[in-house]
């Protein structure tokens, strides 16, 4: 991105939306060249338009396309008189637009901010977010299984890690064997976890995992407090406390799962390499904290062979 850069945004539409209004009342043999100059800007504008967007807020832009694609579907609809591409284009330009609302809301963004383009809060802040920490602590298999079998209560948290290595039937295996050992298990799903709201409820769906055992960001919030033990599989800026206590922070104001009021945290991760929005996590420094590495679905197989083993 470049200073001014909105600016050049907004004067380059008006351009596109100008031309192709002139094109629209003067077809001439030569308007053809016209239309490759309109559809030359127009590719530049969505380069533009996303360009500058930070990581953080990138599914935000997603959804937003989305509905644009499905505007777009509808606009041809109407011009060839295909009344099934018209009922598709609204039904997807609606959806779009709904899902954008929803994403916005989790996002604690507003809408006039993604229309004009205001994504994460620029190169400073996520110099400033991205700062070295310090030291994190590993964990081992053996002590993990030890942990969480003898934990009274247990909250997996999934991200697009565990979507990434299809771990969510581990999972669920995990979670029934610890249940036959007594351990409340349940799940705290974050309205953004993954590339889309839902993209965990789905996956756990898909592994026959009981709804009821999966709470919305407001009821987790509450239980965690009184939870033993953490797991985080593969979510990282949804529980970066930073979204709390770093004004500099890309994703400073954005609702997060507060996993570091539990007695134990375990995260599992492949690296300590930084998530979508580019920035280290402070959770993964913090005293109660504990680094578990490794593919998800490898790291839950190994884990239910522990936790067999006990």
């Amino acid at each position: 991105s470049f200073k001014g850069q909105h600016i050049f945004n907004i004067v380059l539409l008006l351009a596109i939306l100008g031309l192709a209004a002139y094109l629209m009342m003067n077809i001439t043999e030569t308007s053809h060249l016209l239309f490759y100059v309109i559809f030359a800007l127009s590719l530049a504008y969505g380069i533009f338009f996303v360009f500058p967007i930070g990581g953080a807020d990138m599914p935000v832009v997603i959804s937003l396309l989305n509905s644009f694609t499905g505007v777009a579907a509808a606009c041809g609809g109407f011009l060839y008189d295909n009344k099934v591409m018209l009922t598709g284009g609204i039904l997807v330009g609606a959806a779009g637009t709904l899902l954008t609302i929803l994403m916005c809301k989790a996002m604690n963004r507003s809408l006039l901010n993604v229309l004009i383009g205001s994504f994460g809060g620029g190169t400073k802040a996520a110099a400033g977010g991205s700062k070295s920490q310090g030291a994190y602590k590993e964990i081992s298999l053996s002590d993990t299984a030890v942990v969480m079998s003898y934990a009274h209560k247990v909250m997996i948290v999934p991200g697009y890690g565990l979507a990434v290595a299809q771990a969510q039937h581990a999972c669920h295996e995990l979670e029934k064997l610890l249940e036959s050992k007594g351990v409340e298990v349940k799940y705290a799903i974050h309205p953004v976890a993954g590339r889309m709201p839902g993209h965990m409820n789905v996956l756990l769906a898909e592994a026959d995992v009981p709804y009821d055992k999966l709470l919305e960001m407001e009821q987790a919030n509450e239980e965690f407090p009184t939870t033993d033990v953490v797991l985080v599989l593969g979510a990282n800026d949804v529980v970066n406390p930073a979204a709390k206590t770093d004004p500099s922070s890309p994703i400073y104001g954005m609702p997060i799962l507060d996993v570091e009021l539990a007695k134990n945290c375990i995260v599992n991760k492949r690296s300590m390499k930084p998530g979508y929005a580019g920035i280290e996590n402070e959770l993964f420094f913090q005293p109660k904290t504990s680094m578990l590495f490794g593919d998800a679905k490898k790291v839950l197989q190994d884990l239910i062979s522990e936790i067999k083993n006990l």
